[in-house]
């Protein structure tokens, strides 16, 4: 098969996913967009049949002007309707796209007859309406209607449907397309994010040896409410046990962090997103490793950095749902979750502070991560599968009605 894989985010699993398609003996193009500014993959070591591509160059999305964000993720739907033209594959695989982008894409497919699969990594809406109701962006409401349409309708031109939860099922039965839904739960690349000695060069460089460091890596938007990360420091050295917060991170939410650690005293290490192949040191400077997830994305978003999180075996607290993916598998390596909001720091610290104070119990953690992760992030399995869907729906004329 020629196959097109465009994961927007240029996410780490899916990278992994295109080289080893390439490896089974498929001719591969995987397309990410450089716009879009996060943490990113191996986006450079190619296997034979693999070929890397991009959108968005020389673009830095603006996040918060809504407005002039949605001309140019519509420019960007249009750039990778272009490169599907040029390209010509027997099927595409789509993740992580904003709808604008998402139904450029869709509707080009559609033309060209080329069958593809949705690899719905977030229910779009459901992330909208929650801003709408939460006040962080009132407009949002009018928003999420339109969006919500073209994230449906998109989902029905569609092939097929991957999803990363059982959750996601119920909106796809609300959409008529259930029929063509298959789970499966994301992944972490095991070879690329293993574990390392806390005493590394990448701590060393940034003066964290010695440092007991709670540490978050990874996307971060002002609805995760950041703050409360400064807050759980805060509620840590007022019980005695003071830590340094190490963010890395680029986004609205750095000024915020800046200001309020400023405000409250705490010993902040901010810095910007850091090549991937350092990836694993970074997580190993991390004493705990925390993951934020607002209330309302629960049931329709996994953070994939907890994924990471547990191959890099290190103990780890979630602020997020409890219902949520990530939250059981947090459970199940025997580390904590607490609800997102400030009524649970104190709980949270105490945890945090007890892990901090007992190395045998953070060893014990750590092991217990990396050995879940192994468990659970089987490479091969989740590769055929999508093998299977992907050769599935070559054929099918390229969409549903």
């Amino acid at each position: 098969m020629r196959i097109l894989v465009h994961d927007y985010s240029g996410h780490p699993f899916q990278a992994q996913l295109s080289r080893e398609l390439a490896r089974r003996g498929h001719e591969v193009v995987h397309s990410t967009c450089t716009a879009y500014v996060s943490g990113k993959g191996d986006l450079a070591s190619n296997v034979p049949g693999l070929r890397f591509a991009t959108i968005g160059d020389g673009v830095r999305l603006r996040k918060q002007a809504y407005v002039r964000r949605l001309g140019q993720e519509t420019r960007l739907g249009v750039q990778l309707a272009r490169q599907v033209r040029r390209e010509k594959p027997d099927v595409a695989l789509l993740s992580n796209l904003p709808v604008p982008v998402l139904v450029v894409a869709a509707a080009v497919l559609g033309r060209l007859r080329i069958p593809w699969v949705l690899w719905h990594q977030d229910v779009t809406a459901v992330a909208l309406r929650s801003f709408a109701a939460a006040d962080v962006a009132p407009s949002m409401g009018l928003a999420a209607k339109v969006f919500g349409a073209g994230e449906k309708w998109s989902a029905r031109q569609a092939a097929g449907i991957v999803v990363i939860a059982d959750s996601f099922v119920r909106v796809h039965e609300e959409w008529g397309t259930a029929d063509k839904v298959t789970v499966i739960p994301n992944w972490a690349p095991l070879d690329e994010i293993a574990p390392v000695p806390r005493a590394n060069a990448w701590s060393a460089r940034h003066g964290l040896d010695g440092v007991r460091t709670v540490l978050y890596s990874g996307t971060l938007g002002l609805k995760h409410d950041p703050a409360l990360l400064v807050r759980l420091a805060e509620r840590l050295r007022d019980r005695g046990c003071p830590v340094r917060l190490v963010v890395v991170n680029d986004g609205p939410a750095v000024p915020l962090l800046r200001d309020a650690a400023a405000a409250r005293g705490v010993e902040l290490t901010l810095l910007p997103f850091q090549p991937y192949e350092r990836l694993p040191e970074v997580l190993g400077s991390g004493d705990v490793l925390v993951v934020l997830l607002d209330p309302d994305a629960g049931r329709f978003s996994v953070p994939s950095k907890t994924l990471s999180y547990l191959c890099a075996g290190r103990p780890v607290l979630g602020l997020m749902p409890a219902d949520n993916l990530a939250a059981r598998l947090l459970r199940q390596a025997g580390s904590a979750v607490f609800p997102p909001r400030e009524q649970a720091l104190d709980d949270a610290a105490v945890w945090v502070g007890e892990v901090l104070s007992d190395p045998a119990r953070a060893e014990r953690l750590g092991k217990e991560s990396r050995a879940l992760a192994e468990r659970e992030f089987a490479l091969e399995t989740c590769a055929s599968r999508f093998e299977d869907i992907l050769a599935g729906v070559i054929g099918t004329g390229g969409s549903h009605p």
